[in-house]
């Protein structure tokens, strides 16, 4: 393994990231077989990577078992709700990952800081949400959330990238701008969500992200580990025979293809 200051090598990285995917998939067929139900959070600043290491984990598995979920502003009929119901629809069935980029945490994080919530609103979602944690826990839900932290210069840097490179301008908002300028607005509503939420049933797991790398391979590490997962027997797969033509013959139809410049 590479120095643990110097960012890791691509190629390092790739061959790890094989191997940590063919235990994924392992998980996923035993979720699958056992109707295992796991539910995964993804919270952090602006920037701290979340969206990659997601990536990094589904990339190789099927999104039908494991399940984004991203979700958008509120409607207007879910500002009328009880806040943490517009969740519960996206919590795992039975045979189900859901991965939340972003969760009910929002009321604890980017609402409070950046004022789309009250203090008093707030610090009520704090006193109750362990309650609706152990609930899910006891209905046989595996709970696991991740906080990814990234230093100020990080994400400075991260950010400036994303400003000079036109592939990622899009990640780019305003709100992004905002929260940049609220560093330790972030930090005082996260520590007030560590001390509320830190559950010995839903703890959080905070994660150095400021090497993407080094933090997704950390973080699905970790994740396998924690998910009681046992590889199923492998089952010898042959391929059958093919049916014969029986007269068949490749029809002249006059298709449009598909320009080959390359």
């Amino acid at each position: 393994m590479s120095d643990a200051g110097a960012r890791m090598k691509r190629k390092e990285y790739e061959h790890e990231l094989r191997r940590l995917h063919g235990e994924l998939v392992a998980m996923q067929e035993w979720v699958k077989d056992t109707g295992a139900k796991i539910c995964v959070v993804f919270e952090g600043r602006d920037t701290a990577g979340k969206g990659g290491t997601i990536k990094a984990i589904t990339e190789r598995v099927s999104p039908r078992v494991f399940r984004v979920v991203a979700l958008p502003a509120p409607t207007e009929r879910e500002r009328s709700q009880m806040y943490i119901q517009r969740y519960f629809p996206h919590l795992p069935a039975a045979g189900e990952v859901a991965i939340f980029d972003r969760s009910w945490y929002n009321r604890a994080g980017v609402e409070r800081v950046m004022g789309f919530c009250t203090e008093e609103e707030s610090e009520r979602f704090l006193e109750w949400v362990p309650a609706v944690e152990r609930a899910m826990v006891d209905s046989g839900i595996v709970l696991v959330k991740y906080w990814l932290e990234v230093s100020q210069e990080e994400q400075t840097r991260r950010l400036q990238s994303r400003i000079d490179d036109p592939r990622k301008v899009w990640k780019l908002s305003g709100m992004d701008l905002k929260s940049y300028s609220r560093w330790y607005d972030y930090s005082r509503a996260r520590d007030a969500m560590f001390r509320a939420s830190d559950s010995s049933w839903a703890p959080w797991f905070v994660a150095d992200s400021n090497d993407k790398r080094r933090a997704r391979l950390n973080i699905i590490t970790h994740l396998l580990d924690h998910v009681p997962y046992r590889p199923l027997p492998l089952q010898d797969v042959e391929l059958p025979r093919r049916q014969k033509p029986h007269g068949y013959v490749e029809p002249d139809l006059a298709l449009r293809h598909v320009p080959t410049p390359f």
